[in-house]
C-alpha cells in the first residue's frame, strides 16, 4: 500500500495535497477500514485521521501513514495542511456525495485553502486500481474459492419446494461460514421463466423442475470481490434450452481466447457478440460482455462495444455473455479472469459444461 501512496505523491507539487474522504479509497490506500475520517496525502507525507473509536486499532495496524486521532475532523485537516504548507487541495468526485463535496469545498475555502474538485484525483486512483498486485490477486482468488465451495455445497441441498430466496440465503450462509465478510451483491438465484431477466431477483417462488437455474453469485474477502455466473439444468430440459446453452458457452470461450495483453476490450465483446448474432440471437444479448472487478464489484475497464481500454497484465475482468428469451428462459455463463503476461488466469474452477441437478 505504501507503493500506491508513493505513486500518488509523484504527481504532487510541494504545495499540493489529496484529501480522500471515501471509505473505499481510504481502505484501498491504508488497509484500514473505518466509517469516518480522512486521508491526506501531500508531497512528503501521508496522514490517516481517525476518531477515538478507531485510534487504537489504527495505531497498531497502519505503519505507512502518520495516524492522527481527531476530535474535530475539519480542524485537524486544516492543521495538517497548514503544517505542511499546502495551499491547493484536490478532492474526490465519484465516491463522495455532492453534499459532502460542497461542504468540503466551503470549509476548505473559508480556511484559506484552494479546493479543486475535478477528475484528477479520481483518474489517478482508478488508474492505480486497474492493476492488481499479488495480495489483491490472492484475496480475489480466495473470494472466488469461497464462492465455488459454497455453491457446490448449497446445490447438494436442493429439495422439492425449495424457493429461490431460500437457496440464496443458504448460499450466503455457506459463504460466511467459509470466511466471506459478505456477499458481493444481492445474489441472483432464479429459475424457469425468470432466467430471461439478466438481473432477476430471487423471491418465494419454488425452484422449478425441468427448467434452467441461473446463479450469479460472489463473495468478498478482505474487501475484494468475486463474480461468477453458472446456469444449470434442474431435471430434464428442452433441446432449445440445450442449444442456447451451447451457443452462450461457445461465445464465452471465444471471448476468453482473446484475453491477453494488447487486446482492446471492445474486441473481446465483439468476439462473443458475433457468435450470438450469427446464431440469430443478437437482439437477445442485452448487456455488455464484462467489467472490471476489485474492491468494487463493477470497476473499470468496461468490456463493451465502446470499451476502448487495451488490456495489460494485472487487470481483472469478467467475461459473461448471455441470451435471454423474454417470458421463456435465459442463459448466462461468467468467469472472472486476470490478464497475465501471455494470456489470462481464470479465477474460476467450476465446470462450464451443462450440468443437471435433481430436486431430491
Amino acid at each position: 500500500m505504501i507503493k500506491r501512496i508513493e505513486k500518488l505523491q509523484q504527481n504532487l507539487n510541494d504545495n499540493e495535497a489529496y484529501l480522500i474522504i471515501s471509505e473505499l479509497h481510504n481502505y484501498y490506500l491504508t488497509g484500514f477500514a473505518s466509517t469516518d475520517g480522512a486521508l491526506i496525502i501531500d508531497k512528503k507525507e501521508a496522514y490517516l485521521l481517525v476518531d477515538s473509536r478507531y485510534a487504537e486499532a489504527a495505531y497498531l495496524s497502519v505503519k505507512h501513514c502518520k495516524v492522527i486521532c481527531f476530535s474535530k475532523l475539519f480542524e485537524s485537516i486544516g492543521d495538517v495542511l497548514k503544517s505542511d504548507n499546502v495551499n491547493t487541495v484536490y478532492l474526490e468526485r465519484e465516491n463522495i456525495t455532492v453534499k459532502t463535496s460542497d461542504m468540503l469545498k466551503t470549509k476548505l475555502a473559508s480556511a484559506g485553502f484552494k479546493p479543486i474538485s475535478n477528475d484528477r484525483l479520481d483518474n489517478e486512483l482508478f488508474e492505480l486500481r486497474l492493476y492488481k498486485d499479488e495480495t489483491e490477486k490472492q484475496y480475489m482468488q480466495e473470494a472466488q474459492d469461497i464462492t465455488e465451495k459454497a455453491m457446490n455445497k448449497t446445490l447438494t441441498k436442493l429439495y422439492p419446494g425449495m424457493t429461490e430466496r431460500e437457496f440464496a440465503l443458504e448460499l450466503e450462509y455457506e459463504m460466511k461460514k467459509l470466511g466471506a465478510k459478505e456477499v458481493s451483491f444481492d445474489l441472483i438465484t432464479i429459475s424457469a421463466e425468470k432466467t430471461s431477466m439478466p438481473h432477476g431477483e430471487p423471491d418465494d417462488s419454488p425452484i422449478k423442475n425441468n427448467s434452467l437455474f441461473t446463479m450469479d453469485i460472489g463473495a468478498t474477502y478482505k474487501g475484494y470481490h468475486s463474480d461468477m455466473t453458472r446456469t444449470v439444468a434442474i431435471g430434464e430440459i428442452t433441446n432449445q434450452m440445450k442449444d442456447i446453452y451451447n451457443i452462450v458457452l461457445k461465445a464465452q470461450l471465444a471471448a476468453l481466447e482473446l484475453v491477453k495483453p494488447g487486446v482492446r476490450c471492445s474486441d473481446i465483446d465483439k468476439a462473443a457478440r458475433d457468435i450470438i448474432e450469427k446464431e440469430g440471437y443478437g437482439e437477445f444479448f442485452r448487456h455488455s460482455t464484462g467489467h472490471g472487478v476489485g474492491i468494487e464489484i463493477h470497476e473499470r475497464p468496461a468490456v463493451a462495444p465502446l470499451g476502448d481500454v487495451v488490456l495489460k497484465p494485472g487487470m481483472v475482468i469478467t467475461v459473461e455473455p448471455g441470451i435471454y428469451l423474454p417470458g421463456k428462459f435465459g442463459v448466462r455463463i461468467e468467469d472472472m479472469v486476470l490478464v497475465t503476461e501471455n494470456g489470462y488466469h481464470n479465477f474460476a474452477n467450476a465446470p462450464k459444461g451443462l450440468i443437471t441437478y435433481e430436486l431430491n
